[in-house]
């Protein structure tokens, strides 16, 4: 069970590295903006991926956070709260909290076996007991989850794309598009009387 909680622990670990890559040398204004129909943001993912990892990892092991979250204490949470940047929240604070969170979340991991109890308050009650090791696989399916949103996000807003982030070739992703493209229209609908 050892080797199985670290290989969880690394590919948590890998996860959240990729997320905050996606972040590097934007300004305020492009980690802010919602670039989905629903909001979706990259400050918003790393408040929320914050949270995550102190109540899932921290409050649900008996740790609870050293810090409080205003939209946790207010309740704000609940009307997503967690998933954009305030004015008054910087970029440098939520990543600072994200990181302070993924340290004391790294702190329990370390400290328990995958069989230690685990109680999420927020969960109904006949679910409310688990696991840390089903809390850990459920941080890694969340932290990655996000980190792909976020990966398509920084696309959106400059190109830059993939883990290696090799440089854009626009002539070949304009070809690898045409062709993606291609395929997709042999399915098109077609309109009523054109042949």
């Amino acid at each position: 069970m050892a080797d199985l909680k670290e290989e969880l622990h690394r590919k948590l670990q890998a996860a959240r590295e990729e997320l905050l890559s996606r972040l590097e040398d934007l300004g305020e204004y492009d980690l802010r903006r919602p670039m989905t129909p629903t909001g979706t943001n990259l400050l918003g993912l790393v408040k929320h991926l914050a949270g995550l990892e102190y109540t899932y990892l921290g409050e649900s092991l008996g740790r609870p956070a050293p810090e409080t979250m205003s939209w946790i204490e207010d309740g704000s949470i609940w009307e997503n709260a967690d998933m954009w940047a305030r004015p008054d929240e910087s970029s440098e604070y939520l990543i600072r909290l994200y990181r302070r969170a993924c340290a004391h979340a790294d702190l329990a991991v370390a400290g328990l076996h995958l069989e230690s109890p685990a109680s999420v308050a927020h969960w109904p009650q006949d679910r409310r007991d688990t696991t840390l090791g089903v809390l850990l696989i459920r941080m890694v399916a969340e932290t990655a989850q996000h980190a792909g949103h976020a990966d398509i996000i920084r696309e959106l807003i400059d190109g830059r794309a993939g883990a290696g982030d090799e440089a854009f070739d626009e002539p070949y992703w304009r070809n690898y598009l045409a062709q993606v493209q291609a395929a997709a229209d042999s399915f098109a609908p077609r309109v009523a009387g054109s042949r």
